[in-house]
This record gives structure tokens, C-alpha cells and sequence, in this order.
């Protein structure tokens, strides 16, 4: 791994592939690269497909477990798909973090952003509509 390679890691974390290391020393054994911070737990996604029209529709679900989570996020919105984000592993000051940076992506996309749980939220470009009353305690909690 090069110089280079190890400072974009650092700053933008690991891909969600792992990156393998080949040795020619007569075993067959093959020697992973650590992940860092994001562990080896992948996010979960889920894809929803809309039955009305034959345009495919995604939802995708995320567990964001550092800032640099937030990135993915964004460029799933940007390409029009909604998010569903749900906090529960990370510390809320990292959370709200996230939450202005794609309150600012829904914004720019004309989107919407809504809280549906305790720590999950529903982020969605202009395509989608969401409607629907929430209970009145998840929406006065302050985050």
C-alpha cells in the first residue's frame, strides 16, 4: 500500500471491499488488510422497488458509523434515491453532524428530510413523497 493510499484511508476511511495482499511463498494462505474504523460489518441496504410505474425506486438503509458515512449517504440522494439512517451506533454530536450535512443535501436536491424514530431519519430527493402523522413524542424530542 502506498504512501498516498494510507492518507486517503485515513481521511475518507476504508472501501467496503477489502484489499488483498498476494504472497508467492508456496502457502495458499491469502492476508487481509484491517478495515479500520467501520470494522467488518458493511451497511445494510435494502432495495424497495416501486410497483405503479416501471421506474425502479430504492430505499436504501444505512448505519453510519463514522462522518466519512455521510459521503455515501449524499451521493445515493444525489443519484435519487431515499435514505433511511438510522444513529443508534454512533454518539449523537457525530449524528447531528450528519443530520445538517444532509439536511443541507436534501435542501440542494429540493428534498425532504423527517424524523421517523428516536435516531432514524428519512431522507428523500424530490421524487419520493412521504405522508403520514408521527407520534407527537418522537417529534418533540430534541435530537
Amino acid at each position: 500500500m502506498s504512501l498516498t493510499d494510507r492518507i486517503s484511508h485515513f481521511f475518507n476511511g476504508y472501501d467496503d471491499e477489502t484489499e488483498y495482499d498476494n504472497y508467492d511463498n508456496g502457502s495458499s494462505q491469502v492476508r487481509t488488510e484491517s478495515e479500520g474504523p467501520q470494522g467488518n460489518q458493511k451497511n445494510r441496504i435494502m432495495s424497495i422497488v416501486g410497483k405503479g410505474d416501471h421506474s425502479q425506486k430504492k430505499i436504501m438503509l444505512f448505519e453510519p458509523r463514522v462522518f466519512s458515512d455521510a459521503k455515501q449517504i449524499a451521493s445515493r440522494l444525489l443519484n435519487g434515491q431515499a435514505a433511511i439512517i438510522n444513529f443508534e451506533r454512533m454518539d449523537n454530536q457525530q449524528s447531528r453532524r450528519i443530520v445538517d450535512f444532509l439536511s443541507g443535501v436534501t435542501y440542494a436536491i429540493d428534498g425532504d428530510i423527517k424524523r421517523i424514530g428516536e435516531q432514524i431519519f428519512l431522507c428523500t430527493p424530490s421524487e419520493f413523497s412521504v405522508e403520514g402523522m408521527l407520534n407527537e413524542a418522537v417529534k418533540l424530542q430534541d435530537f
